[in-house]
Order: C-alpha cells, then structure tokens, then sequence
C-alpha cells in the first residue's frame, strides 16, 4: 500500500507518512468489573489511557478516540411497517457492553495489536480490547 504525504508513523519517529490501513480498536467494558476496582486502579486507568493517547498523537496512529455513556442511556432503533420504533436501553443483554474506541492509522494489524496491547484495560480481567481493521470509510473500500 503506498502512503500518502501526510506526516504519520509508529513509534514516535517523526515525518512518516500515512499509512491508510485503519483499525477500530473497540473497548469493551463490564461494569461489574470496574466496579470492583480501587480508586487508585480507577485512576491508574485513566492516566494509562492519558498517555496511550499522547503516544498515539506523537506517532500520527492517532484518528479518534470516543468514550461512550452507558448502554441504559441508548435507544435502539427499529423500522417497523416504515415507521421507526425506538426502545429505551441496550438491544442484548450483556455482562460486556461497548464502552469507547481508537480509531488508529497504523502499517498492519500486527502494529495494531501492538498498540491495543499497550490500552490498560487489556491487563485486566474481565475487560475485552478488540482489534478490527476497517473495511470501509466514507463510502469506499479500504485495500
């Protein structure tokens, strides 16, 4: 895949180009879990993420990142006979519900599952971090 000439690239090196192989690394979170955390792991947490995600804009793998509110704010949306029906609250019950993502720009899976293994999350049990390449983007496949 041939980059493009905008500056990205992995581990901090400086005026890489774009890679265009995208990854969604997904953050699966059970609340059960991270409830029975201390505070200090709590926060732990939140200071790995602090910096996973300065390394992440120092390399340029860096396209999003969103937290997600908790799945008994969502609605699901249904079309029905053309209308749309919405329902309160998540589609499935689930112990894991989707909690955040990455979207990163990386060389290959290989670097993303790199990177994913760096999300604290990933050390604790209980706590899923998946690694999906995108397929498309904007309406066009991705290589």
């Amino acid at each position: 895949m041939a980059p493009t000439n905008r500056s990205k690239g992995p581990a901090g090196l400086a005026n890489h180009e774009e890679y265009e192989m995208k990854f969604l690394i997904g953050l699966h979170i059970n609340p059960a879990v991270l409830d029975a955390l201390s505070d200090e792991e709590k926060a732990a947490i939140g200071d790995g993420h602090g910096a996973f995600i300065e390394g992440l804009k120092k390399s340029g793998e860096l396209i999003s990142t969103q937290a997600l509110v908790d799945p008994s704010q969502a609605a699901v949306v249904s079309v029905r006979n053309g209308r749309p029906v919405v329902t309160d609250g998540p589609f499935l019950e689930a112990k894991e519900y989707l909690g955040g993502f990455y979207l990163i720009d990386c060389e290959n899976k290989e670097r993303a599952i790199e990177l994913a293994s760096q999300i604290p999350d990933a050390a604790i049990e209980g706590l899923g971090v998946e690694v999906r390449q995108v397929m498309f983007a904007d309406g066009q496949l991705e290589a």
